[in-house]
């Protein structure tokens, strides 16, 4: 490890309307972009781009993706106009060779899973950046070992940021009211705080193999919020620091955690 070696982040990124608002969550996200080594480009994996086989976004200028509905216009109105990178899309398809990866030059760009935390960090959205599908026919421990490759990235002044939630169960959410978090949202929670240092094999990772904890599937009955960890874990070398910079449970089952490796 180097000391220039960049951060890689997993960060809860819940409701869109964090976006404009100001709160705890939002601060901190602010200061991360604040305090962090500012990254020549960033890799962003979104629980929101989750798709059959893997994409990168190639194009020069990413479009903004609105994807919600029933929200003040203003959230509408509201743009992240980061560059994109080809150059950093080809890197990322040469790293997890031999994984075919589809150079994505029209039909994605940054969705809310993305620039609603980026927007905060990095609020001039001046920093280069592509987004990395989620492949949705693999399982967790190939998105783990994705994440081992794009690992040389942060070597080269390229920060890692995944956008999901480990605790993301809307059907259950508290939409008013009471937000006590329910047990198996608060048990499933501390056991992922409690693992996130394993430094075993990846096949036997309980974070890999999170669905057999009680609480697994209740708290993520469709894995696309909890995969982006993976990518953050598997970025980690097994010695330097990981924290966990922020947390909080929303609506009873959305959990805010996130994680920071170096």
């Amino acid at each position: 490890m180097t000391s220039s070696r960049m951060p890689a982040l997993f960060l809860g990124h819940g409701s869109p309307m964090n976006v404009l608002e100001d709160n705890h969550y939002t601060r901190t996200w602010r200061g991360l972009g604040e305090t962090l080594p500012r990254p020549k480009a960033i890799v962003v994996v979104s629980a929101h781009w989750y798709t059959r086989g893997t994409g990168v976004t190639a194009m020069e200028q990413p479009q903004t993706i609105h994807d919600f509905g029933g929200f003040p216009q203003a959230l509408y109105d509201t743009h992240y106009p980061a560059p994109g990178s080809p150059e950093l899309a080809q890197r990322v398809a040469d790293l997890l060779a031999p994984t075919p990866v589809t150079l994505d030059r029209e039909a994605w760009g940054f969705d809310h899973g993305s620039w609603g935390v980026l927007i905060k960090m990095y609020p001039d959205a001046d920093i280069p950046m592509v987004q990395l599908s989620i492949d949705s026919t693999k399982p967790p421990v190939w998105h783990y070992e994705q994440g081992r490759k794009l690992a040389k990235l942060r070597d080269e002044g390229i920060m890692l940021v995944a956008s999901g939630n480990v605790v993301h169960n809307l059907r259950t959410a508290r939409w008013h009211g009471e937000s006590t978090p329910y047990p198996w949202a608060e048990s499933f929670n501390n056991f992922v705080k409690q693992n996130l240092r394993w430094r075993g094999e990846a096949q036997s990772h309980p974070l890999v193999n999170y669905l057999e904890h009680e609480g697994g599937s209740l708290s993520n009955p469709t894995p696309e919020h909890f995969l982006p960890l993976l990518y953050v874990l598997g970025a980690w070398n097994g010695e330097e620091p990981l924290s966990v910079p922020l947390e909080g449970m929303e609506m009873g089952s959305i959990s805010m955690l996130s994680v920071q490796v170096g």
